[in-house]
């Protein structure tokens, strides 16, 4: 009995460290820099609650950013941000994934545009597939992102691209290289986020600057959640069929994902690139095929 209890016991810590190694990475580190580096201006960006959250700065001086240690192939990543209250026309606050490659680069981006008091809070997202972008869209957040934290995430597997927030999906790119439109599944790609002086074009094109005397600006995040294949890391993981994010449920929005996704697009969306025939006479591929 001693035996077969010892056997037993010895298959079982080896069954869960064969599926330790087999994971990909997932989230909720313990503290910011268990996962994240500075990147730009390591004196505008300040620590908080012990490093589970963190504040970024905007000044005179400079702005501040902030990237993964590592890159992932296909997951889910999204963090809790608390834009810039006020009036923060001519600020951008930034959460995106880059490959960091010069000339074939892929890149999904959340921008949240600075307003004038009073305004709405404006998200720009922006598609990179191998080394073409140029694909704005932009929704009016129906809430006020500066009066508390909100959850954005970018779920990215081999059929779609989805861009949410708080559960809500406002941007979806499906995989349609059947049809010869490109969909980023090549390269790796770090997660970024970046607060910067943008006022030539941020706010109202351009029109509204940035007003100094309000300055420093803060945008304060946490529950940084990366769930997702590293690279370097397992050969065959971004390949893995297994990966939660690459289940049925994953492919397609579901039918309530697909009813709230059309109410935003419908009452809060205000530039498509698609339909913006002074930029695109002929309507992209990808917009006839469905996004």
């Amino acid at each position: 009995m001693a035996i077969y209890l010892s056997l037993t016991n010895a298959i079982a810590s080896l069954s869960l460290l064969v599926l330790a190694f087999a994971l990909p990475i997932t989230g909720r580190p313990a503290t910011f820099l268990e996962d994240f580096r500075i990147t730009w201006s390591d004196s505008h960006i300040r620590q908080i609650d012990g490093g589970k959250a963190i504040q970024l700065v905007l000044d005179r001086n400079s702005g501040c950013g902030f990237a993964s240690k590592r890159q992932y192939l296909f997951g889910r990543v999204s963090m809790k941000i608390k834009l810039v209250p006020g009036d923060s026309a001519g600020t951008v606050t930034a959460f995106y994934m880059n490959s960091n490659t010069d000339s074939i680069r892929d890149e999904l981006d959340f921008e949240f545009l600075g307003n004038r008091t009073g305004q709405p809070y404006t998200v720009q997202t922006n598609i990179y597939a191998h080394g073409k972008g140029d694909r704005e869209q932009r929704v009016n957040l129906w809430f006020d992102p500066a009066a508390d934290f909100h959850t954005y995430t970018i779920l990215w597997n081999h059929r779609q691209i989805v861009f949410s927030v708080d559960d809500v999906p406002i941007r979806v790119y499906k995989n349609n290289e059947a049809r010869g439109i490109p969909f980023p599944k090549f390269q790796s790609m770090g997660v970024y986020s970046t607060l910067w002086e943008a006022d030539n074009w941020a706010t109202r094109g351009g029109l509204e600057k940035i007003d100094w005397s309000k300055a420093p600006f803060y945008a304060y995040y946490k529950d940084f959640d990366i769930e997702g294949c590293p690279v370097p890391g397992p050969a065959n993981c971004a390949s893995n069929p297994s990966n939660w994010w690459e289940g049925t449920a994953y492919q397609v929005l579901s039918a309530l994902e697909a009813r709230k996704y059309r109410w935003v697009r419908i009452n809060h969306m205000i530039y498509d690139y698609c339909t913006d025939k002074s930029r695109n006479p002929v309507t992209p591929p990808e917009c006839a095929a469905g996004i």
